[in-house]
This record gives C-alpha cells, structure tokens and sequence, in this order.
C-alpha cells in the first residue's frame, strides 16, 4: 500500500513539473547517485544500525547545490506522525526528519511527509531544517500559515530562502565565497582590486544570457573571454539602455576580458586549469552566488564583493574615500523616508546602487499593479556616478534585478547637464553617503556641499537623508549656514562608531526638509543617540546581528523619530542654528542612575576613536 502512497506523489510531481525536461531538477527514489548525500545518508537507517538509508524521494536542483528537498510516504494517514517525532520507521513525519537531520549538515532541507492513499484521506506536512542546524520548523507561507501541501519547487525554494536562519547562512556561505574568490583572482588571473568587482558583476550579467549560461562548459580558455564580453553585450541590449550609456558600461568590461590570464594562462596554471582562470571564475559564480541573488533581491550583492575586495587593498583604506554603505543602514533610510511607490528617489553619489536597490524594494512592497511594478523601475530610481566603473557596477545590479532602463547617469553630479536631467523628473526623496573629504574645509569636497547639491535639486518639501562624518556637523562651515538659509534641518542621529568597519569614520545621520529655510520652519530639531544597533564585530563576517537585536532596535529608533519622542540619555529636541554643534550629545540629558562602567568605558573609546579617525 506504502507504494500507492509514492504513486500519488510522483503524480503530484508530475502535475507541478518537477519532471519536466531542462528545469533544473533532478528527482531520485529510494537512493541518490550525488556523492555528498551517499556520504551523508551512509549511516542513516531508520532501524539505528550503521548502513545507508534513503527517503522516497530525492529532489536537488543545479541552480542551488546546497538545497534539498526529501519525501517520505506512509499509506495509512494514523501513521503521520508520533508524539515525539522519534519514530522513524513508522511515521512519515518522523522518517522525513530523521533524514533530514542528516542532511542538514550541508544542506538546507526541505523534508516533506505525506501519508494516506487518496484525496480523501491524504495527510501532508512541510518542514525546514537550515542548514548547520538541528532546529525543526514547520514550514510557512509569507503569511506565517502552515503550508499543508506540496508545493512547486520554485515555491518551496522561495520560502525557504527568507527564513531567518536560512538568509543568515547564505549570507555566511556568500562572505567565505567572496574571501575566496578574491584569494582565487588574486593568485590565477592577476587582476587589479577595482576590476574584481567588475568581473564578478560582469559575470552575473553574461549568466543571465541563457546562451551562455548553457555553453560557457564547451568553451575553450582562449575563447572564454569573447564569449563573456557578447553576452554581456546581448544582455545590455536586451535591457534597452542607451547607447551612449551602454558604452560607458561596457568599456570597463572591455578592459577585464583583455586580461591575458584570463584567456591565456601560463603553462602552470594551464595545467591546473585546463579550461582557463574565467571558465574557473564564472563557474564558481554560477554555483556560488547565483541562487543567493536569484531569491535575495534586496542584498547588494555586488557591492558586498566591492567591499570584502576592497579589505584587501594596501595602505589606508580611508583615504580611498569609499565607505560603503551596510544594507541595514540603506534599509534604515528608507523607514525614515518612509518610501512608497509614490516617491522618486535621487542618490547623486550612487556607488554600487545600494541606496536605489533598498528603495525599489520598500517601493515595490507598495505596488499591486504590474503597471505599478513597472512604473517604479522605470521612473522612481535615479542615481548619479562619477566613476565609469562603479556606475557599471551600479547599472549592472539595477540589471541584474530586471531594471534595464534606471535613470543612472555617468559623470559629475555637478555637471549641469547631468542635473539638470535629473531635476526635470522631480524627485522628492533624496539618499547619500557622500565621499568623505580628508580635509574639512569650504571646498566643494565638504561632504555637506553634497548634501546641499542633493537637497537643492529636490521637489519642494522632498525630504534628504544622508550619512556623514560626525565632524562635518560639530565644526563651524560655511557649507552649515549654505543649507539652512534653504533647507530645514529636522533630525541628526548618532550611529555607532564602528559602523564601517574596518574603516573606522564615526558618522551620524541628517534628515532635511527641502527648500524651507531653517529659521522659517521655527521647528526644533529631533537628535537620536542611536549608537548601539545591536550588532557585533565578528573575525570573518565584520559586523552582523549577531543576537538577532536589530529589528526590535531598529523598530525603536524609527518610532520615536516619526514621533519626536524625548526619551533621556536616547533623544532630545533642541532649536539650532547653523554655528551650534548639529550632534545629539551636545544636548541629551543624562540619567545617571543607569549609567555603568561599560557605558564610561565606550564614551571613552567612542571619545578616542573619534579625535583619532578625524585628525586633519
């Protein structure tokens, strides 16, 4: 009877095409012929004794290798489940876990039990074990109701991916990727720190031309490096950009593939890589960072490897001027902005595109209508960059995420022209992590001379957000008195001294109103001591929520913002001028009564970091 049960599956798998020819699923019974799962299913009978067991069904896909979804059938549904799940032999739900317990060492599982023989009486239970883990989790819908069905893979895949533990060790499984294909580029194709962002984005790009992605393994090394350029090429075309930007793009492109280790490599690594150091590259790529940027369309991706390469740069980091920006802080500016599909948004110092792709995703959670998808990724993203190679990275990512037509221009965002252009599309929000200027002055490199620029080219009422060194709003400037003769400035928050690390700027947040001069609001301004964001400095991955505090502190610091709370020794509102210190602790009250030692210790660190990081 058991197989009546396995019939009614595979049925079902045929129906939601799990069997279909060319989609990237392969679908094993009763065994598996992939090493790795022989490997971990070696020991895995039900019965307790050392030999091999396997589920019903094996289900894995080459567009992800570290996912798995296994079926395990009983035909009489009052052997669904025990009381305990700690019996294998006889409850379906107990048999899947059991396997997929074994599993999870290197896969996340999706461990699906159906027990019963027809319609009637046929009982089905999802479960999630993330990979690394011993935790069992009764499989979700976006909506937190328990799935009780099989579901198409490309469903079963999708929800995984957002389940917290899931995301967290994809994105571990990113970094330790990234530290080794920098270490990878650097031993084998030679090639210089700011083009190995390129190559990785430029690979993204030429694997999502079916073309290539299905032949790039016949290619020969000297060949490869042709071949990636026309896909990128078909792809851009495909994207419907603008030939005067689609060559400004593809020109850093051009440059990697020239690389000659790239194509023809020396006669030792010939030997180690008979099909050459790209083929090597891209193939790694597909495996690797494909499935994460497939599901993840809020994470940077290419601004994460630009980051974790830039690590790896000799002498002062910050006197590169580049200070990425976290996605936690891209995500936080759109809460305070509160972004909704009715807004344009501006970032004049684009970089990679992490501010853009944070809002097209908050903007995007507002939309119902296609018509509304498609007007978001057309109309309501426009960014400027100065650098020809990080706007092709900040093109690609928009690329990357179906937006073939952003509004990114390539140039000065003092060029008139450029601005110009951006003014005619009216934007009301604008987001900035302007460079940061080793020497404060009244220059046009001031970072608040940015922060004018951004604000003086939005609608009236628009609101600025940008993120700054700290020093820029305690000392006397020009550029101060510049902006409120114009602009109103509504709150200043105090973000955590290590924030960029390894880069070691202590920064704060200002949030403007647009083209209200200050004086005039006759509003106070709202400061926030947000210095704690709950995340730790880690050895390999840098700074990550590691207790998982973020969302209840980030839910905190918003709400008491949108309602210019005044909370002491946390935020206070205070009427300024542009010659007063624009910084929260020159004016919160202190409660002294819950003050420690810790807290003196990290004032004094903070204090120290601070007059260090910002010597002129």
């Amino acid at each position: 009877m058991e197989r009546v049960t396995e019939n009614y599956v595979r049925d079902f798998l045929r129906e939601l095409k799990y069997y279909e020819p060319d989609n990237h699923i392969t679908i094993e019974e009763q065994k598996s012929e992939i090493k790795k799962i022989k490997k971990l299913l070696s020991k895995a009978s039900k019965t307790g004794s050392l030999n091999a067991g396997y589920p019903e069904f094996v289900v894995t896909t080459t567009l992800d290798y570290n996912f798995i979804i296994v079926f395990e059938c009983k035909s009489d549904p009052r052997n669904h489940s025990s009381k305990d799940r700690n019996e294998p032999v006889k409850y379906a739900v107990d048999g899947a876990i059991h396997y997929a317990k074994f599993l999870s060492k290197e896969y996340t599982v999706i461990a699906v039990a159906v027990s019963g023989t027809n319609e009637s009486n046929i009982k089905i239970s999802n479960f999630l074990i993330p990979c690394g883990s011993d935790s069992v989790k009764e499989f979700c819908n976006e909506s937190g109701y328990i799935v009780d069905k099989i579901l198409p893979f490309d469903d079963y895949y999708r929800l995984s991916a957002f389940d917290p533990e899931v995301e967290r060790r994809r994105h571990q499984d990113l970094i330790g990727f990234a530290k080794d294909l920098h270490e990878f580029i650097w031993t084998s194709a030679k090639i210089s720190e700011e083009d190995k962002p390129l190559l990785v984005s430029g690979t993204l790009i030429a694997l999502m031309n079916q073309a290539f992605a299905k032949s790039y393994r016949n290619y020969s090394a000297e060949d490869m490096p042709d071949y990636w350029l026309d896909a990128i090429k078909r792809e851009l075309d495909t994207a419907e950009i603008p030939q005067a930007k689609k060559n400004t793009m593809l020109q850093p492109y051009a440059n990697v593939a020239t690389q000659p280790n790239l194509g023809k490599p020396d006669s030792k690594l010939a030997k180690k890589y008979p099909q050459g150091v790209l083929y090597e590259i891209v193939n790694e790529i597909n495996e690797n960072v494909w499935p994460f940027i497939s599901v993840y369309h809020n994470f940077d991706v290419v601004g994460h490897f630009y980051g974790e390469f830039l690590k790896y740069t000799g002498g002062d980091k910050k006197a590169l001027g580049i200070v990425l920006t976290p996605r936690h802080v891209t995500e936080l500016f759109c809460e305070i902005a509160n972004i909704t599909k009715r807004d344009k948004v501006l970032d004049i110092c684009a970089g990679t595109g992490a501010f853009l792709i944070s809002a097209m995703q908050a903007m995007l959670k507002t939309a119902v209508t296609t018509d509304e998808i498609n007007d978001i990724k057309r109309n309501r993203l426009i960014g400027i960059e100065n650098s020809p190679k990080m706007f092709a990275l900040a093109a690609s990512n928009m690329i990357l995420r179906g937006d073939g037509k952003a509004n990114l221009h390539q140039g000065s965002c003092f060029d008139n022209a450029i601005i110009d252009s951006v003014a005619k599309m009216k934007p009301n929000v604008g987001f900035l992590n302007p460079p940061y200027a080793q020497a404060k002055s009244d220059s046009e490199l001031h970072e608040l001379y940015f922060v004018k620029h951004m604000l003086d080219h939005l609608s009236v009422g628009g609101t600025g957000v940008a993120i700054i060194p700290v020093s820029s709003v305690i000392k006397p400037s020009l550029a101060k008195h510049e902006i409120l003769a114009r602009h109103t400035l509504k709150a200043v928050m105090s973000m955590p001294g290590e924030l960029f690390y390894p880069v070691g700027t202590v920064t704060c947040i200002v949030v403007f109103e647009a083209h209200t001069p200050h004086e005039e609001s006759k509003k106070k301004t709202w400061f926030g001591y947000w210095r704690e964001d709950g995340f730790v400095k880690t050895k390999h991955m840098g700074r990550v929520d590691l207790n998982h505090e973020w969302q209840v502190i980030k839910d905190k610091w918003i709400e008491a913002y949108r309602n210019n709370e005044v909370h002491p020794g946390e935020s206070v509102t205070e009427r300024i001028t542009a010659d007063d210190e624009w910084i929260a602790e020159a004016y919160l009250e202190t409660d002294y009564s819950l003050i420690e030692k810790r807290d003196f210790e990290e004032v004094v660190k903070n204090y120290a970091l601070f007059n260090i990081m910002n010597e002129v």
